[in-house]
């Protein structure tokens, strides 16, 4: 399955010129082709300045609205990011969960307008505080939802970003990265929460990556043993250098595929 690496810029930086420059230190590290799809999520207010700088790398959003026009103040629609040439759309993401207050039914409602529409949605989900012990039941729930009344054949433009909020790197200090036993714990958990709405062979076709406190050091190990297709990546996509490390080690690294066999006993919920 071909690997995504998405850089999530979040409100940063502060001016056009400053997204633009950025945009264009990225590319340079890019491998040409990049071997892997790259993804650059500006702020809104940057997605056209920065449009014009990604060669190598595909346009995305940081979020959309669930409808496609109307009376919505501050709204995006999937009919304005089309005409950007944005490529994919970051749903569900937990900072807009817990302080936007968004509710499973309304990443539902724009999971299915993307995957209609486009662009192709990635749906993070991810549990709020850490344990040791298995992925919280809250995860295959947050899928569960997200795809109510989304149709099989769908599927195959979705990606899923296991997040979990307590390792996301922000002004307060994280727990840094989750171990790549706990993440690979996390895609079983994902795969049978959409192996039971659908079917194995469904779960198969939705890559599945991983964010929180990605960096250089920890992406080998997070898509080997991990065994993700991928990262969303937040303050070092701000660091181009380092991104294009991140996306070089994604591209070279193979999952430990003994691991995906049964290998080692690792149980998801049920």
């Amino acid at each position: 399955m071909r690997k995504i690496i998405i850089a999530n810029w979040k409100m940063h930086p502060d001016t056009p010129e400053a997204a633009s420059a950025l945009a264009i230190a990225i590319e340079k590290e890019l491998p040409s082709p990049p071997g892997a799809d790259v993804v650059v999520a500006p702020p809104v207010s940057f997605l056209m300045p920065v449009a014009g700088m990604l060669k190598k790398s595909m346009l995305g959003a940081q979020d959309m609205s669930a409808e496609g026009q109307g009376a919505l103040t501050g709204g995006v629609s999937w009919r304005e990011l089309a005409a950007l040439n944005v490529r994919f759309v970051i749903i569900g993401h937990s900072e807009r969960r817990i302080n936007c207050g968004e509710t499973d039914e309304i990443v539902n409602k724009k999971i299915r307008t993307a995957l209609v529409h486009g662009p192709a949605p990635v749906l993070c989900v991810g549990e709020r505080d850490y344990t040791d012990a298995d992925i919280p039941p809250m995860v295959s729930d947050q899928v569960r939802l997200a795809l109510a009344g989304v149709k099989k054949e769908s599927l195959k433009n979705l990606v899923i970003a296991y997040e979990p909020v307590w390792a996301i790197s922000t002004a307060t200090q994280s727990a840094g990265a989750d171990t790549p036993e706990r993440i690979f714990r996390a895609r079983l958990t994902i795969e049978k929460a959409i192996a039971d709405a659908y079917d194995q062979a469904a779960a198969k076709k939705v890559r599945i990556i991983y964010g929180g406190s990605v960096s250089a050091r920890n992406i080998a190990a997070i898509v080997g043993e991990g065994h993700m297709d991928g990262a969303l990546v937040g303050g070092a996509s701000l660091r181009a250098e380092e991104f294009g490390v991140i996306v070089r080690r994604a591209i070279e690294t193979r999952s430990i595929e003994k691991r995906r066999r049964g290998a080692i006993n690792l149980r998801p919920l049920a």
